[in-house]
């Protein structure tokens, strides 16, 4: 470094003690003398009682402040304690002796050795261990037994007890007493008039002047009367008084009565009503601080830089929306002078103005600006005859000839051959306008129109609505073998051009050819571009949703294209022709189905869905011969199908051949007998009134298949209406015993002890019910009901258990509903659309709830609600046509039937009961609903 610096002379060495720890027992100052005194710097300021201590020379590592925030002072709580009060002979020492000491590996591998021999001879002794607790339960069990288990001798013997004597103890009583049997209504006592009297006069303020004391006659409540106070010496003058107010809602009047058009925008009847229209309306919670600001702050911008137009039109909306109007009109005159190339601020003046003064405001503008288009439109909407109009449109064409706007709205004031001339004249100044060649070749004749698009062809090659439009014109002419052609040359015209074909707006545009009337475009649109931009694993699913949107959208040929074109390409595809099929049930023609079936069938002949709906559609167009045909063929192709086999039974009892029907039944027990087709053969033989019959094929039937429950049902049915009610409860018993999760069995089993006055039995049963199959609505509801038929309060309860079993069942909440006092039904029906919204049962309450107070046009709003929502549940439908018949005029009524007979409802309790009642076998949907609908209970 020394050579580097051309010779810096050497630092002096260092000194070797300094930085240096001191020696032990240095005290600084010690040798010259200076420890014999103390200085406030030494011991710091006065401290309070409660203040830390302060040991800054304390060794490092125990100091309370300063750096011991850095370094804590480890924990001696766990310091091992080495009294001899806490030492035994045979233990040691209570607490650790080395827990100061480190931990390291061989510490740790001790620690696992001697906890794997405390988990052996834990285990060791585990089975000891558990064997005396079990011993220790058992003594505490014989000791203090349960009420179960001390009843348990007793519960054997029931078993000795034979039916006849079950079934011969007496119910039980009703135990409370006469008092709480019959109780008695609260009496209420009136309150005399008099009383009433009295207690108002006690506690009156009388504001009469007496003359005596000059002042207030006001009585207290202890019968005297208050001091006077003086009145004002000064009196007022109310006719002044008057005349002032008058005087200021005149000059009120005549300030806000000026509006744009002239006319006063204030009610004179009105006024005194509403003051708020004396206010400015600049905003909601604006005050008058605000408006000076605004003002001063818009001032500044106009003096600062006058040739910025949005200043001036800002400044003149605030004047406008405190009511001062004309400074509005001045502030905005004087910005046209200020700037007269701006747009905004000639329309801002025009509008302001009155119409007189607005027309030459906007001939102002017109010369300052001739090519502006919204100033023309302007000012031809300020005349009122349609002559000044044209005739304003025509100098604005002069001037702007390239407009598209001004063509349309001058094209669409002139008569038909007059537009035609204006819209050749158009197109030649607006050669890339596709609205301006389209207009003009719908009021051409045909031949013309096919020369003016292939002419907007040329010129906008890159737009499909003019392929589009030569499309429909083609159709329109009976020219559709043409129709594909164009649409097929526009996909590839539009290509060759790098034009992207959009899957979507193509599918939109042949959803508008469709409610234009043009079905074949709509159709050859849909071939051509329906498999544009998609993956081949995807084409079926994506088909499927542009078919169900175009029925959302009621785009029906659109939704029929596209599941034409995905049954050639997956002709093989059950699902696709089941959609096709339900498109065609709902929206088209019977004859169209019955096409679509018969080449469903030959395509997937293993479909037994797509053989009964060619044989229902035969059926209903009364074609029961060409049915037979049809099932004749179905068997053929699945001769083991239980469907097939049944709707060929069904087929010839509903046209009463019941001993074809009779046969075809046992063929199937004999080929493909099934629970079903027992069912079936047992429920022929009861319509029939066979009952003996019957019977016999249930015993074969239950011996065959124990576990279908809907074969106990119909034994116990059967015997209860041959009047057999003992055995029908064996019956149902039996069924319960193989089928514990029937509940439509304990229902019936409960609802036979209901009926012969056995409640305590029925209670029984559906406590019993509920216990095996927890957490279903339809048992609470059956006890709810059985309890509130029996006109006891225990249903209240029972309810509240069941909404919290249950919290998310529609059932149980419109049942709450329905059996709430009237003031809370509305809350309570809040409660239920929370809990379980979109159910229909809860929405059908909600519907019967607006009924019972008169609100029909609500109740049918609900009931349109439900039905979208829920077709299939009969009991809206009885309700709903009850509602009709009442309410509703014969138009409405037969659009409900119609409605309920293209739904074909299956479901519901009041529906169930009527439509699989023996009587009503043989009755149509049509038939049911007017009797559902008479045995509606419309009182809410």
């Amino acid at each position: 470094m020394a050579e580097l610096t051309g010779g810096i002379p050497s630092q002096k060495k260092k000194k070797p003690w300094l930085g240096q720890a001191a020696p032990p027992g240095y005290v600084p100052g010690l040798g010259r003398g200076a420890t014999g005194f103390t200085t406030r710097s030494d011991i710091g300021p006065a401290r309070d009682v409660s203040d830390p201590t302060d040991d800054r020379h304390a060794p490092p590592g125990q100091r309370t402040v300063g750096d011991q925030l850095k370094a804590k002072k480890p924990d001696d709580d766990d310091e091992e304690d080495l009294n001899d009060a806490n030492y035994d002979e045979f233990v040691g020492y209570a607490g650790n002796l080395f827990s100061s000491g480190a931990y390291e590996k061989d510490d740790e591998e001790a620690d696992k050795i001697y906890d794997g021999i405390d988990r052996r001879m834990d285990e060791r002794r585990k089975q000891y261990r558990e064997r005396r607790e079990r011993q220790k339960l058992e003594r505490f069990r014989e000791d203090r037994p349960k009420i179960q288990q001390m009843f348990s001798d007793l519960k054997r013997k029931l078993i000795t007890v034979a039916e006849d004597e079950w079934n011969n103890i007496p119910e039980v009583g009703d135990a409370r007493n006469k008092r709480q049997r019959n109780p008695r209504l609260e009496k209420i006592t009136p309150v005399p008039d008099t009383l009433l009297s009295r207690g108002l006069a006690q506690n009156a303020t009388v504001n009469s002047i007496d003359s005596r004391l000059g002042g207030l006659n006001t009585p207290f409540s202890g019968g005297g009367e208050s001091p006077s106070w003086s009145s004002p010496a000064g009196e007022l003058d109310m006719r002044k008084i008057g005349q002032a107010r008058n005087t200021l809602m005149d000059m009120r009047l005549s300030q806000v009565s000026d509006s744009v058009s002239g006319q006063t925008v204030v009610d004179p009847k009105g006024y005194l009503t509403d003051l708020q229209s004396m206010l400015p309306s600049y905003g909601a919670g604006g005050n008058v601080d605000d408006v000076k600001k605004a003002r001063l702050l818009l001032k500044s911008v106009r003096e600062t830089n006058p040739k910025h137009p949005p200043g001036w039109v800002a400044s003149a909306r605030l004047e406008e929306a405190t009511g001062k109007l004309q400074a509005a009109r001045n502030i905005i005159m004087k910005g046209t002078e200020m700037c007269p190339k701006s747009e905004d601020v000639w329309l801002e003046a025009a509008r302001l103005q009155p119409v007189d003064v607005a027309k030459a405001v906007c001939a102002s503008a017109v010369v300052q600006l001739p090519q502006s288009v919204r100033v023309w439109v302007r000012a031809a909407s300020l005349e009122s005859e349609d002559k000044a109009k044209k005739r304003v449109y025509r100098k604005a064409l002069e001037k702007i000839p390239n407009s598209v706007r001004l063509w349309k709205v001058a094209v669409e004031m002139e008569e038909s051959d007059d537009a035609r001339i204006m819209l050749g004249r158009a197109v030649e100044c607006c050669p890339h306008s596709t609205e301006l060649w389209l207009a003009l070749a719908k009021l051409e004749s045909y031949e013309n129109a096919r020369k003016v698009l292939n002419t907007a062809r040329k010129k906008i090659p890159t737009d499909r609505h003019i392929w589009i439009t030569a499309a429909k014109l083609e159709e329109a002419h009976g020219n559709c073998a043409s129709v594909n052609k164009i649409i097929e040359r526009s996909i590839q015209s539009l290509r060759s051009h790098m034009v992207d074909i959009n899957r979507d707006q193509w599918l939109q545009d042949a959803e508008d050819s469709e409610k234009s009337g043009s079905v074949a475009t709509c159709q050859s649109i849909v071939q051509n571009v329906i498999g544009i931009g998609i993956e081949e694993e995807d084409r079926k699913n994506t088909w499927m949703r542009d078919a169900e949107s175009c029925i959302t959208h009621k785009a029906y040929e659109c939704a029929r294209a596209i599941y034409a074109y995905a049954l050639n390409i997956f002709p093989s595809k059950k699902s696709v022709w089941l959609r096709a099929a339900h498109l065609e049930k709902s929206y088209g023609s019977g004859k169209a189905l019955e096409e679509l079936l018969k080449r469903g069938v030959k395509r997937c002949p293993e479909a037994e869905v797509l053989w009964l709906m060619a044989a229902k559609s035969k059926w209903m167009a009364n074609n029961v011969k060409d049915a037979r045909t049809v099932l004749s063929c179905a068997f053929s192709a699945n001769p083991d199908s239980e469907d097939i086999w049944l709707a060929a039974v069904k087929l010839e009892s509903e046209n009463n051949e019941h001993a074809r029907a009779r046969k075809l039944l046992e063929k199937a027990r004999k080929s493909a007998c099934t629970a079903r087709v027992m069912m079936k053969s047992v429920k022929l033989e009861w319509c029939l009134g066979n009952l003996e019959d019957a019977k016999n094929l249930l015993d074969e039937a239950v011996g065959k298949y124990p576990d279908f429950a809907k074969l106990w049902m119909m034994k116990g049915q059967i015997e209860e209406q041959m009047g057999n009610i003992h055995p029908a409860a064996i019956a149902f018993n039996q069924g319960l015993e193989k089928c514990e999760k029937a509940i439509p069995l304990w229902t019936q089993l409960c609802s036979l002890e209901e009926r012969n006055k056995r409640i305590t039995r029925a209670r029984a049963y559906i406590e019993r019910a509920r216990k095996k199959n927890p957490q279903n609505p339809q048992l609470w509801l059956f006890s709810i009901r059985l309890e509130h038929r029996q006109k006891t309060k225990l249903y209240e309860s029972l309810m509240a258990r069941a909404l919290q079993e249950c919290p998310s069942s529609g059932l149980l909440w419109a049942e709450a509903i329905r059996l709430d006092s009237r003031p809370k039904r509305r809350t309570k029906s809040v409660d239920a659309l929370k809990k379980c919204d979109n159910d229909p049962h809860v929405l059908l309450a909600v519907a019967r709830l607006f009924w019972s107070e008169g609100l029909h046009s609500k109740a049918r709003s609900w009931f349109q609600r439900i039905e979208k929502l829920e077709h299939s549940l009969g009991d809206v439908w009885a309700f709903y046509y009850k509602f009709e018949l009442e309410h509703g005029n014969e138009k409405q009524q037969e659009d409900v039937l119609r409605r309920c007979v293209q739904a074909e409802p299956r479901h519901g309790e009041l529906w169930q009961s009527i439509s699989k009642d023996i009587n009503n076998w043989k009755l149509k949907t049509k038939d049911l609903l007017p009797i559902a609908a008479s045995k509606v209970d419309d009182s809410f």
